[in-house]
């Protein structure tokens, strides 16, 4: 099985102004997602951005960018998908190559390691499953545990723990994506899904599952690694 690494990381950024290549302890943080990638079994990496100043940086760290991805698919209302379509049918086109599965790899998810996109890459092959999802165990952010807000008073949702204030431990594991991994086979992937019909789950722990949106969440990433908890 052929796998294509897509690493995607367009210029924009509102919440925090070129977060793709801001540093994080001292590396852009596109950095950590394409070393990972390259000492993985992913067949070939590549960086989709319509960033020339992005490129840069992303090249200068080993990777590929063979093009730079246009305006329409860089918008803040732009979808991952379009994106990861696009690059596949670009580096297919350019390299003559013939894919079998992609692996969209988010800059904002720094921590996942080599392991976790090998084990990803493992699942897919031995499940025989349209898809890998990483995720995280929501741990005490349960949903049973949560409320809708009406007339400012807390409203049980009909999902609402059995008892008032059940133990955790009580409740059925949940898990959420943490935008590490989406591991796709390409005829799925071209149909307009990552997870198709049948998806296997890569489950990571919370310290490897930190996604940096906001600047309170690069601040969370910087702590972590400055104090070797990642």
């Amino acid at each position: 099985m052929k796998i294509l690494g897509v690493i995607p990381a367009r210029g924009g950024s509102k919440g925090v102004p070129l977060k793709n290549i801001k540093l994080l302890d001292g590396k852009p943080l596109i950095e950590y997602t394409i070393m990972a990638a390259l000492q993985s079994n992913l067949d070939r990496v590549i960086v989709s951005t319509d960033s020339k100043e992005i490129a840069e940086v992303a090249k200068n760290a080993g990777a590929e960018v063979p093009f730079l991805r246009p305006d329409s698919l860089a918008s803040d209302s732009a979808s991952s998908m379009p994106v990861a379509i696009h690059a596949l049918n670009e580096i297919e086109k350019i390299t003559g190559d013939v894919f079998d599965a992609l692996m969209l790899l988010q800059p904002t998810t720094p921590f996942r390691t080599k392991t976790d996109i090998n084990d990803a890459i493992e699942l897919l092959k031995k499940n025989n499953t349209d898809s890998v999802i990483s995720v995280v165990d929501v741990e005490g952010t349960h949903p049973a545990r949560m409320k809708y807000l009406k007339n400012g008073l807390l409203i049980d949702p009909p999902f609402c723990e059995q008892k008032e204030n059940q133990n955790r431990q009580e409740l059925e594991p949940m898990y959420i994506r943490n935008g590490a991994i989406y591991l796709t086979k390409k005829d799925v992937l071209l149909s307009g899904t990552y997870k198709g019909n049948s998806c296997s789950a890569l489950i990571m722990p919370r310290n490897r599952s930190v996604n940096i949106d906001t600047a309170f969440d690069f601040e969370y990433a910087e702590l972590l690694k400055v104090s070797n908890k990642i």
